[in-house]
């Protein structure tokens, strides 16, 4: 498995409800985050451990090799999250590359953390 990116930033809610919001994106009570471009797909979660891991299929079709991992740890009453995009497929060029990190920096660390009001 190669890793293509990771990042962690603080998210400011506790580590329970983020992995909540990252299981179940689209639950009727949730505050929407999940902002999908054309090409790209709801994800799968294709493991979890309450309230520390999820493990997303791609959202991008062309990619079904992909992998997002979030390691979820408790910051004081905030919640560490941390994700990374791994492949058992071939890399993407450099500039797709930024592509896809770009569009899980901004869908986690922008959209997401406003869910939670910042």
């Amino acid at each position: 498995m190669l890793e293509l990116g990771s990042r962690e930033r603080r998210q400011p809610a506790p580590t329970h409800v983020v992995w909540e919001s990252l299981t179940e994106p689209r639950r009727p009570s949730a505050r929407p985050w999940l902002d999908l471009l054309p090409d790209e797909t709801e994800p799968n979660v294709l493991d979890s451990a309450h309230p520390h891991l999820v493990v997303w299929s791609s959202l991008w079709p062309d990619r079904p090799d992909d992998r997002i991992r979030f390691d979820l740890r408790p910051v004081g009453q905030d919640c560490g999250l941390r994700w990374t995009l791994t492949t058992t497929g071939e890399p993407p060029s450099t500039s797709r590359l930024g592509h896809l990190r770009y569009r899980l920096n901004l869908l986690v660390n922008d959209r997401l953390r406003r869910s939670y009001g910042q």
